[in-house]
């Protein structure tokens, strides 16, 4: 004879599994309310949930993205480190909803992202020869520098520097080249919060973005976020944030180039 004790237990765990289910089922309603697209570049490989709203191809999914962005909307992507949030780095308006989404202090600097080396010269005063850039990019690192005057004055003007990234991601690479312009660049996760390598892992945030780039989980899963250096200063650097490719970095920036590491010493 079954006990009273097993039937409230299995009423328990019943209304438990009906409400995850009605809670992932908000969650994805709230997404077409708001008409949130998640959009899948790859097919999927990983365990974790899964929306794919639109069957589209990567060209049609690009196309989604920039859209989006020229609109003035905030969207995830996948980078060669982490999963990103991204918005034009020339809108104001844009880089004040990436704040707000992520409840990130205004005091902390978001990054630009631009798909070619050429471009950083239009956003940035660089006191090192271009041959250096093209041994760190792209890839997992963030080149500080002075800010031209090019650059949105309403980005981080609590400083003169900013970090510029080319991450090696094809999709990032070209979705800058599409747009024309920098992207502001921060991680897809609420801040202090850790970082992200698979879409479903910043599924609360889903809401509040325009679209979401399923690129699959992110090969490394260290979440480190790339190596931060700051070259600003002719014939010196100063790591800002170790990330996930300092030794490389450094062994490039002094054994190559003769770089000394900046102690902040006058």
């Amino acid at each position: 004879m079954t006990s009273v004790g097993s039937i409230a237990v299995g009423l328990v765990k019943s209304r438990a599994a009906h409400g995850s289910a009605v809670a992932r089922r908000l969650g994805t309603d709230m997404c077409k309310e708001l008409k949130t697209k998640v959009l899948r570049l790859l097919p999927p490989t990983s365990n974790g949930p899964s929306v794919n709203q639109e069957s589209l191809t990567d060209a049609e999914i690009m196309s989604c993205t920039v859209k989006a962005l020229k609109e003035g909307h905030v969207v995830a992507v996948p980078t060669d480190t982490i999963y990103g949030l991204a918005s034009l780095a020339q809108n104001s308006e844009a880089i004040g909803k990436t704040y707000d989404i992520k409840g990130r202090n205004a005091q902390k600097p978001l990054a630009i992202c631009v798909g070619e080396i050429r471009d950083i010269y239009k956003y940035c005063k660089v006191p090192v020869e271009e041959a250096l850039l093209a041994d760190l990019l792209p890839g997992p690192v963030t080149l500080v520098f002075e800010r031209s005057e090019v650059l949105n004055a309403d980005l981080n003007p609590f400083t003169s520097l900013v970090g510029v990234r080319i991450p090696d991601h094809a999709f990032m690479r070209r979705l800058c080249q599409m747009c024309g312009e920098p992207l502001a660049l921060t991680s897809a996760n609420i801040s202090s919060y850790t970082s992200t390598v698979a879409v479903h892992e910043f599924e609360e945030l889903w809401p509040k973005l325009a679209v979401v780039v399923d690129g699959g989980p992110i090969g490394s899963k260290n979440r480190l976020g790339s190596t931060v250096v700051d070259l600003s200063v002719l014939g010196k650097y100063r790591i800002i944030r170790p990330g996930c490719a300092l030794s490389s970095t450094v062994d490039v920036l002094e054994n190559k180039y003769g770089l000394s590491e900046d102690s902040g010493e006058q």
